[in-house]
């Protein structure tokens, strides 16, 4: 996922083409590859408030807009713009750098922006310019995906998954939000072009627009997923690959779905186990009562939200969306307890920050629309299901993640995705099997509670890369700035391209 400043004490929260090769490319698509970017100001790009002060922060800051086609099969047809930040090398250049911070539909941009702050004195921001992306419907990139007013998101009204949660959807439901999306978005053709498939066809480009042979890559999350299908589609273009905390190529979406939510409980359990030492928790002195003290805690709220001092409800959907939030780094954990305590109290203050942090709500009430795009693109990446298959799916995520259990049973459940104009594009499982690719690096952490560990020892071994271990309770650490033994590992292999020895290890 994505990086936030959370609240508190500035606790980070860290968050169908087949493959072929570049040879195969269409030759009319040239024209794109043989554009090169305009570097300028960066006023006007940002989209939100954050971004607006992530861009203002450094002079260097460079941006862009970059032309694709919006079908790749189709260059003479719609094209796209996508919006590109570069913060530029301090010294002797490799090249650049492209980055990904998850999602999908995190933003690029920013992630370039920070990192530039966070990596101020690594030799990694010496060698290389920094290349953040937009992926297409992202953030300033155009046209984006929009299903949503704020006030709409500000109310609750805004759903896109009941996976989780008391809500529902109907058939009707799916049409309407189809219709609200295609509105908002550009049209169904836009929706129908979105997948990861597209967006790292749009990579390769970028990467010739910037006067690149090879490409160089850190991903985050989703952001691995974008790595190893680019590695899939464009191996002999490849330079460098870091994939952090990666998702599993063979796992399909339920086996994947499954995985994550017990890894959320997993987290769970740690954080309320930790919570217990202390005094007062408001999970209770147990930790083999925890889910239960939640589910007493959280359950009132689907007949009853708290209204909060700006006149936004704290529903269900919202506390607990918050809390997991807060299990993607051990640093918040002591916000989840001062929310849970207020909670008790009839209070949502802390959690409604957590919640507008790691969403992106500015404190302008304008949202990123980053929500929106992680269901779009996820429309065209993950299997399609029926109604019972959906239904099915919550059931079993209720057992293995019981604190997440509404009491409600998964009765009306559906697939957001079930009237897409498009079929999937992605398929599973993917970047297996290929040739000529050069040695890559994975970070996988122990205590990551969305992309579990093992998912990242399968990506290194289904690349043939090198596997790094991190011992941590968190998600995502290369861009973090945190682990002197992470930073080493990453800047040893994109500047040298020399990869850790086999079982090597950092602890935070």
């Amino acid at each position: 996922m994505r990086k936030f400043a959370l609240l508190a004490a500035a606790i980070p929260l860290l968050l169908g083409l087949a493959a072929c090769g570049a040879d195969t490319a269409p030759p009319n698509l040239d024209r794109f590859y043989d554009q090169r970017l305009s570097f300028g100001p960066c006023a006007g790009y940002a989209t939100t408030a954050a971004d607006e002060q992530a861009f203002a922060g450094d002079p260097a800051l460079q941006c862009a807009r970059l032309e694709v086609p919006l079908d790749h099969t189709d260059p003479d047809g719609r094209t796209l713009s996508i919006a590109v930040l570069k913060a530029p090398a301090r010294g002797e250049r490799i090249g650049s750098l492209l980055l990904n911070p998850g999602g999908p539909g995190g933003p690029g941009m920013s992630m370039a922006a920070v990192g530039a702050q966070t990596l101020a004195q690594s030799p990694v921001t010496e060698r290389f310019d920094l290349i953040g992306f937009d992926p297409r419907g992202v953030g300033a990139s155009t046209p984006a995906v929009d299903c949503f007013t704020d006030a709409e998101i500000d109310a609750g009204e805004a759903v896109t998954s009941v996976l989780i949660g008391p809500k529902t959807l109907t058939a009707d439901d799916t049409r309407r939000l189809v219709e609200r999306c295609a509105a908002g978005s550009g049209g169904e053709d836009v929706l129908a072009h979105l997948g990861t498939r597209d967006a790292v066809r749009d990579m390769d480009i970028l990467r010739a627009a910037l006067g690149d042979e090879k490409l160089n890559f850190l991903g985050q999350s989703y952001g691995t997923r974008l790595g190893a299908v680019y590695a899939e589609t464009f191996p002999e273009r490849v330079r460098a690959l870091v994939l952090d905390s990666a998702i599993d190529p063979l796992k399909g979406t339920d086996e994947r779905r499954l995985t994550q939510y017990a890894g959320f409980q997993r987290s769970f359990d740690v954080m309320a186990a930790a919570c217990a030492a202390t005094p007062d928790c408001p999970l209770g002195p147990d930790p083999a009562q925890a889910t239960a003290a939640f589910q007493a805690l959280t359950r009132p709220l689907i007949e009853r939200p708290i209204i909060l001092a700006d006149g936004r409800p704290m529903e269900y959907d919202g506390a607990v969306g918050s809390v997991i939030a807060g299990l993607y780094d051990a640093r918040a954990w002591p916000v989840i307890w001062k929310g849970l305590t207020e909670l008790r109290a009839g209070e949502g203050t802390t959690l409604a920050a957590l919640g507008d942090a790691f969403g992106g709500r500015g404190a302008d009430g304008r949202y990123g629309n980053f929500t929106e795009a992680l269901f779009a693109i996820n429309c065209l990446d993950e299997e399609r299901h029926t109604p019972e298959q959906e239904v099915e799916l919550k059931g079993r995520i209720h057992q293995v993640a019981p604190f997440l259990d509404t009491g409600l049973g998964p009765d009306g459940a559906r697939d957001p995705c079930e009237a897409w104009p498009a079929e999937p594009t992605l398929g599973y499982p993917y970047a297996t099997g290929i040739e000529g690719l050069p040695p890559t690096l994975t970070i996988s952490i122990t205590g990551d509670p969305t992309t579990p560990y093992d998912g990242g020892v399968s990506l290194a071994d289904t690349l043939g890369g090198t596997l790094l271990t991190v011992e941590a309770e968190q998600h995502t650490v290369a861009l973090g700035g945190a682990s002197p033994c992470v930073n080493d590992a990453v800047a040893g292999y994109l500047i040298d391209l020399k990869t850790p020895e086999p079982g090597a290890r950092c602890a935070l």
